[in-house]
């Protein structure tokens, strides 16, 4: 689980109570049925028109995984490799086949490395993997980079529902109330959609997408070394060259 995407959100939505409840109006004055139904209702039409629906649902996945989802740390992942690659020097890389592997991306590159194919091929079938993983997770962070725009948007929408209800009946005082709630709710919910559950996600995920396409490279460039027979201090090195410095190992003493 990602804690900092957790608190990050408990806090924002404990935020918001808390200064609701501080404010001396009470939670009640916060709710209004209208306003939910108009920024709810617009934001998902818009976001169905917009988008297919196959989008749509596998957004919502990516959106759980981003949020809960801890990314698999880069250093662990060269560890294993270089432990494939030791097998493979020891043995065979046919031997790889044997070998249990539980990450999906990994496990496909080694079974194409035992499977004797050539270099391009693995580069090739693998460059596709990584382009459509790419490809998947821009989708879904453009639909909620358009939620995140649907949701003022909406409420300005809803603001001047609210005015023109105001203004229809500024002669019955009574009604000037709810119309102001309607005009100002709306707006409050499109800018907490936005701000809070939709804008931060998209960023995240975009990040989540850079990350896992560092983990799959370095895969690549691993099972590459495999098969060219490398050393696996070689290959070693070759990978850490995709961490920042401060998490290479330190290259052994010479006495």
């Amino acid at each position: 689980m990602d804690l900092a995407s957790v608190i990050g959100l408990v806090l924002g939505i404990g935020s918001i109570l808390g200064g609701i409840l501080t404010g001396g109006v009470g939670i009640g004055a916060y709710i209004d049925t209208p306003s939910i139904i108009l920024i709810f209702g617009g934001v998902i039409a818009s976001t169905m028109i917009r988008w297919p629906l196959e989008v749509v649902k596998a957004t919502a996945n990516i959106y759980m995984k981003a949020i809960f989802a801890n990314s698999q740390s880069p250093k662990v992942m060269i560890d294993e490799i270089i432990k494939l690659a030791e097998v493979a020097r020891r043995e065979s890389v046919f031997a790889l086949e044997k070998v249990p592997v539980e990450d999906k991306f990994l496990k496909k590159s080694v079974t194409l490395a035992a499977d004797n194919r050539p270099p391009e091929v693995i580069t090739s079938i693998l460059g596709l993997e990584i382009s459509a993983m790419e490809e998947r997770h821009a989708k879904g962070a453009d639909l909620l980079d358009g939620m995140g725009a649907d949701g003022p948007a909406f409420g300005m929408i809803g603001t001047l529902m609210g005015l023109v209800a105001m203004l229809k009946n500024m002669s019955d005082p009574s009604s000037i109330g709810p119309a102001m709630a309607v005009a100002l709710l709306t707006t409050f919910y499109g800018a907490i959609i936005a701000n809070l559950f939709c804008i931060p996600v998209a960023i995240k995920l975009k990040q989540r997408s850079k990350e896992e396409s560092t983990r799959m490279n370095i895969i690549v460039a691993g099972v590459l070394g495999i098969v060219a027979g490398e050393n696996p201090r070689t290959i070693r090195e070759k990978l850490e060259s995709f961490l920042p410095p401060g998490e290479r190992t330190a290259p052994e003493s010479k006495e």
